[in-house]
């Protein structure tokens, strides 16, 4: 095993829908991260308490049908990391994917398992990426898990003391898929509340397959291309004063970036522009 591989502890786990969950693990005392990054985490399945249950079982059934061979072995992917770089323990966001070979295995995770850990942290959607324009305006767009690096950066009291504002738009199909909006709502007091002169957070949630009283229905270019997104926020994008985060969706990530640059903004290269989106899909 790799010297940057570490066994982590599943300490819990939150079922949001029958697709997407979220789960802690303890936090390696050497291991430090940005907020915004991801890591690479590893599953053996057969090392799960699921499958060890099932082969139990297996052992003692009169046809001797052995469990699939390819479930041991050690499965990695990428996760951005929900929790605070200052936690304790470290917090996951994950989809279930039928067919994926890591979160269809997951799925089944249970308190007291065992993941991989690879401690070398990844990613540049930091906020230390921004250098001009100077800190105003945040913008954080999210779909789906793409919410979990944004978590992050609302839990580090820097991004709190830095900007003025902070318009976080997060876009599901349904209510039920919204998850984390007790946190959400609560952000601004339990840490905006901890430094002078706290950016004002401005939620904006977005439900694009059902009417929800309050939350905006249609997709985030369209929302931005009409202005329906800047007029909720009360906040107009402008090149010098905007930063904007995207991460989420593929799909999504791609048509906003497109979708802002026609509104004037620029990608962010070496410390300059407004746009920022993660590449780990």
């Amino acid at each position: 095993m790799s010297d940057n591989i570490q066994k982590v502890t599943v300490l819990s786990k939150t079922t949001w829908t029958p697709n997407l969950f979220s789960f802690t693990v303890s936090r390696p005392d050497s291991f430090k991260f940005t907020a915004g990054q991801f890591v690479r985490l590893g599953v053996n399945p057969s090392q799960l308490k699921y499958y060890k249950q099932l082969s139990a079982v297996a052992d003692t059934d009169d046809d001797d049908e052995e469990l699939d061979e390819t479930l041991d072995e050690d499965i990695f992917r990428a996760y951005s990391i929900v929790s605070s770089p200052f936690d304790e323990v470290l917090e996951f966001f994950s989809i279930v994917i039928p067919d994926g070979a890591f979160t269809s295995q997951l799925q089944h995770l249970e308190v007291g398992d065992e993941l991989l850990l690879n401690t070398m942290p990844f990613g540049f959607l930091t906020l230390a990426r921004y250098q001009k324009p100077l800190p105003k305006d945040l913008w954080l767009l999210a779909t789906g898990t793409g919410l979990a690096p944004f978590l992050s950066m609302l839990q580090d009291l820097k991004t709190w003391e830095d900007y003025e504002h902070i318009i976080l738009a997060y876009s599901a199909r349904s209510t039920e898929e919204l998850a984390y909006i007790d946190k959400i709502e609560s952000l601004q007091e339990d840490f905006g509340s901890l430094v002078d002169n706290p950016a004002k957070l401005i939620f904006i949630p977005i439900v694009t397959r059902e009417p929800v009283e309050g939350a905006l229905t249609e997709r985030l270019p369209k929302l931005l291309l009409d202005g329906a997104l800047q007029e909720r926020a009360g906040i107009a994008l402008d090149v010098d004063s905007t930063h904007v985060m995207l991460c989420g969706n593929p799909d999504m990530v791609e048509d906003t970036k497109e979708t802002l640059k026609r509104l004037g903004l620029v990608m962010n290269r070496r410390g300059e522009g407004n746009i920022a989106v993660e590449n780990y899909w």
